[in-house]
């Protein structure tokens, strides 16, 4: 009969190449991975393979090397970035004298450790439950002996049956559990959704600066760190904009390849809410070499889970890690923003990124400049309730200049509570928040957008001489 053998932290790692052209970027975030799960890697085992063997995954000389390995640095566990059918978890752990992780274990082990909400909590504990089911199909031997006692004489049940039981009551249990949660947050967005606040989700690739982001754009202190999986429960706050109501921010737990199935199954819920949004604000390391990949993969779960529709803003964060990369905000052929270059730790291009935020959740929301009578006391009364003047100021002729950020439906509203109407719009060119360079691309995964020498015009704040954009007079009946 064979025992498991107990885990740790200390570890030797294994990644292999089956013909991989990024195996040293797969290879790094690996190793990353490892890192996040807090494990003391003592070894490193590489190698390259045609096909997996179907016995030890790494062929039998290669699992004597790891075995070699362990015993030498005294490690209690192999990690590998590789999934693992459950007889060759079972055959390596028989052979190397070592507890066995694959990649998806790793990645539930990383998640079971970041989960905090009561809701994060049972996504983690329901994928790892499926992925036990998993293991016990072809499990350890000693869990197929007959259980007996009182009651229990005859035909009995298996140990291993009792244990496949025990956890399929307790995946049903919490799938009841996460659809009572699921309802409750329902109804919250129900009751969000009537007011007219809009929702801008944040998603990405793990590690991109996402939380950093969502701290320094909501002003909120949300844990941050260097690691995968830094923030794994999802958080809605508001961030205050100079055009118009507040906009709701939602960060969102980060993407990986070879992301295991049971999580975004178990997480299915949780990553759905991004439907919901008005807006996906795609976050990318624009210092890492291998971000269109990165993209993709986001891409990739998007469409997955029915979010490939969303409208979507690139922001390229972390820019201060390229040298001479200026912060700007790029905008499509009608004017809107599509791409920003910011950098979340310095605060770089941050405001710039709130004007074009606002403006593509409320295009009809600008800065305006409002002339009317002194004698309109009422009418400017309704414009100062839209809580947006910027400053007043007296014209030569006697009349009242407001600046302000409104939408005209707000100003023809303010105006008909007032008794009176708007007779003339003029709106100018919108060159106030950021310059179209037609030498661009509007590939998303351009590489060339993020290098140094780009020449991506645009405002970096709302200090633009040519910031106002409408000019509105108003004329009294």
């Amino acid at each position: 009969m064979f025992e498991r053998p107990a885990s740790g932290q200390t570890a030797v790692i294994v990644h292999l190449a089956f013909g991989d052209r990024a195996y040293a970027e797969a290879d790094r975030e690996f190793r990353e991975l490892v890192r996040s799960a807090d494990a003391d890697v003592r070894a490193h085992i590489g190698g390259s393979r045609l096909t997996p063997d179907p016995r030890y995954f790494v062929g039998g000389g290669k699992a004597d090397e790891i075995a070699s390995a362990i015993q030498e640095n005294n490690a209690a566990l192999a990690v590998f970035n590789h999934d693992l059918t459950p007889s060759q978890e079972r055959n390596l752990e028989k052979r190397l004298g070592a507890r066995v992780l694959d990649r998806s274990g790793l990645i539930l082990d990383i998640f079971s450790r970041r989960a905090r909400s009561h809701e994060g909590k049972l996504q983690v504990e329901l994928a790892q439950l499926r992925h036990l089911a998993t293991r016990l199909v072809r499990g350890w031997s000693h869990l197929e002996r007959q259980k007996g006692g009182i009651g229990l004489r005859g035909p009995g049940e298996t140990q291993l049956e009792v244990d496949r039981r025990l956890v399929a009551d307790r995946i049903a249990l919490l799938q009841k559990r996460l659809d009572k949660v699921r309802v409750q947050r329902d109804q919250s967005a129900s009751a969000r959704r009537q007011v007219s606040n809009p929702l801008v989700s944040m998603v990405g690739y793990t590690n991109a600066g996402k939380s950093t982001l969502f701290n320094a754009l909501t002003d909120t202190t949300a844990f941050t760190a260097d690691k995968l999986f830094a923030t794994l429960d999802p958080m809605l706050r508001r961030m205050p904009v100079t055009l118009g109501e507040p906009l709701i921010v939602s960060d969102t737990v980060g993407f990986i390849r070879d992301l295991p199935h049971e999580l975004i199954a178990a997480f299915r819920s949780t990553l759905e809410q991004t439907r919901e949004a008005d807006l996906l604000l795609h976050v990318v390391d624009a210092a890492n070499p291998e971000r269109r990949d990165q993209m993709r993969e986001v891409d990739a779960v998007l469409d997955e889970i029915g979010a490939g529709d969303i409208p979507v803003m690139t922001v390229y964060n972390k820019i201060d890690q390229i040298p001479g990369r200026e912060p700007a905000i790029e905008n499509d052929a009608a004017g809107q923003p599509v791409k920003a270059y910011v950098s979340a730790i310095s605060g770089s291009g941050l405001e710039a990124l709130r004007d074009a935020l606002a403006r593509r959740c409320r295009p009809d929301v600008r800065f305006a400049r409002v002339e009317i009578p002194a004698s309109a006391g009422r009418l400017r009364s309704e414009i100062y309730q839209l809580g947006h003047v910027e400053t007043e100021t007296l014209t030569p002729d006697g009349n009242l200049t407001l600046e302000v950020t409104a939408s005209q439906r707000d100003l023809e509203r303010a105006a008909e509570h007032a008794g009176t109407s708007l007779r003339k719009l003029r709106v100018s060119n919108d060159r106030g928040f950021g310059v179209q360079d037609p030498k661009r691309t509007d590939d998303r995964y351009d590489e060339g957008g993020c290098k140094a020498d780009s020449t991506v015009g645009g405002s970096t704040g709302r200090g633009a001489a040519d910031r106002i954009t409408a000019h509105i007079r108003q004329d009294i009946n």
